[in-house]
């Protein structure tokens, strides 16, 4: 009888792990720069690796159940990261954040590169590959996050932009750095934006998940109306697929902050796809990250910035509009309305619990926080 349970347990551990992704093996990936980090609901991290020009699938064994309702708070980041991995705090550099929805326990991708900073428009991936993955528990207990002997998948995405292309106006930058800028899992789908080797560089890639089908490729076109000009060649900075009067539309900004819905049926392998741009946030500013989440039954997108505050705005708001800006934007404001909420610094943005946005900010003092954002005090 104990030998049937033991079995019947074994069995289910296995069906479990092959619930994630049968496809996965257990090895150690041979990842180069945890460039994007994203969950989907089953706790499985996805982990885009701009300079391997590959998505991981990895799964992490962090399946234990959290149902905590508390804030978490680090006013100090930097300088607990900097202990725990042997540096000082000012060569601290956190590249991305993502919470597992399972187990809430929060997931950093972290370099040694901070220091290198020397302009405003460079990003963490462009001036070093992150290496180094922390957990932090909701308690706030931080350890460094094991990528050895994992179960893992992986898929390459097809002509990412070349290693040796320079950027064009930041110095000493390469575009390869920008080869994968955002990922978001929605229904069994992976979406990824970045730049490719084609003539139109914007680009973005989808597959399924499990990595069972060909990635399929499309470059991307907007109309920027703080720049008053048609352009392919900047990137997708933060993006979330969402459903709008039925259709599924990707919600996208870029550099100087353009607001466009780009519909998800017309992603077909090869094509090129124009985007319809639906609001011009201000000009000299780049999207950091953006957030889909529910409060009081509601759902509402958060967007933080480099040079703006957080900018809150109704999903709803985006589907009634029913125009398109096609020409260029006096003043850098136009389109789809927004709500401007305090949050100067803010800059990485997951949902951690039923109440609370978490959020990583640089305080007026200069460190980095790990903070807990109330989603009532988000209720416009």
């Amino acid at each position: 009888m104990r030998k049937t349970l033991l079995s019947l347990a074994i069995g289910l551990i296995a069906l479990t792990t092959q619930a994630i992704d049968p496809g996965m093996k257990k090895g150690t990936p041979d990842i180069i720069s945890l460039s994007v980090l994203e969950f989907n609901n089953d706790g499985v991290l996805f982990i885009g690796d701009s300079k391997g020009g590959i998505i991981y699938a990895v799964n992490l064994d962090d399946t234990q159940k959290s149902n905590n309702e508390e804030q978490l708070s680090i006013p100090d980041l930097e300088d607990k990261l900097a202990g725990l991995l042997g540096t000082t705090a000012d060569n601290i550099m956190v590249h991305d954040m993502a919470v597992n929805p399972i187990s809430q326990n929060v997931y950093l991708s972290v370099s040694r590169g901070r220091a290198k900073w020397t302009s405003r428009w460079e990003t963490p991936n462009d001036l070093e590959d992150a290496s180094i993955l922390i957990k932090i528990t909701p308690t706030g207990e931080m350890t460094e996050a094991s990528l050895e002997n994992v179960a893992y998948s992986s898929v390459k995405i097809p002509n990412p932009v070349s290693p040796d292309i320079e950027h064009r106006w930041i110095k000493g930058a390469k575009l390869r750095s920008n080869a994968i800028t955002d990922i978001a899992f929605d229904d069994n789908k992976v979406y990824v934006t970045g730049l490719s080797n084609e003539e139109f560089r914007s680009a973005m890639w989808t597959t399924t998940y499990p990595f069972t089908q060909d990635v399929k490729a499309n470059t991307l076109e907007i109309f920027h109306g703080a720049h008053g000009k048609w352009e392919t060649a900047s990137p997708v900075r933060a993006f979330l697929p969402y459903q709008i009067n039925n259709q599924k539309q990707l919600l996208a900004a870029y550099l100087c902050t353009p607001l466009v819905t780009i519909d998800a049926n017309k992603l077909e392998d090869g094509q090129h796809v124009k985007g319809r741009t639906v609001a011009e946030f201000g000009s000299g500013n780049y999207p950091i990250d953006m957030l889909l989440y529910q409060n009081n039954g509601k759902d509402y997108i958060l967007m933080s910035n480099s040079a703006l505050p957080l900018l809150l705005f109704d999903p709803q708001d985006v589907a009634e509009y029913e125009g398109e800006i096609t020409e260029e934007v006096k003043g850098y404001l136009a389109g789809v309305k927004y709500t401007p909420r305090s949050g100067n610094g803010v800059q990485q943005l997951a949902d951690f619990n039923t109440k609370y946005i978490l959020s990583t900010q640089r305080l007026p003092n200069g460190k980095l926080a790990l903070t807990s954002l109330p989603k009532e005090w988000l209720y416009p």
